[in-house]
């Protein structure tokens, strides 16, 4: 599977940008979560076995490193139109720049259990 950047529709006037996410994810949704405050920090470190997400940016940059054992690519979101599909096969983790917010919308509800911390291993035919 690749990976997939949904680009969202906006709208812009002088009083600013609207971005909609209405009927675009390949889901429905379960959960919904942001992060704020975590300039410089690193998240994720994990991925799904389950859980289908989408992730927008909407403030700031996020950098979403993400990884199936044959494919490796970091993601840069940094336009509230842009909406990243993080499929269950996919390890991740998130670095946040300055003032970067993440706004995320789960399939699952939260379950610990759907957890896959091991980041995979570079497959031998890849």
């Amino acid at each position: 599977m690749s990976i997939t950047i949904l680009n969202l529709p906006s709208m812009a006037d002088d009083r600013g940008v609207l971005s909609v996410l209405e009927a675009a994810l390949p889901f429905a949704i379960e959960r919904v979560f942001w992060i704020t405050d975590a300039q410089g920090q690193t998240r994720g470190g994990h991925g799904h076995k389950k859980c289908r997400q989408a992730a927008v940016a909407i403030g700031g940059q996020v950098d979403i490193f993400m990884d199936n054992g044959q494919e490796q690519k970091t993601v840069k979101l940094d336009s509230a139109d842009k909406c990243l599909l993080i499929e269950p096969e996919y390890w991740h983790k998130m670095t946040f720049h300055e003032n970067a917010a993440l706004l995320v919308f789960a399939s699952n509800k939260y379950d610990a259990d759907d957890y896959i911390h091991e980041q995979p291993q570079k497959s031998i035919d890849g």
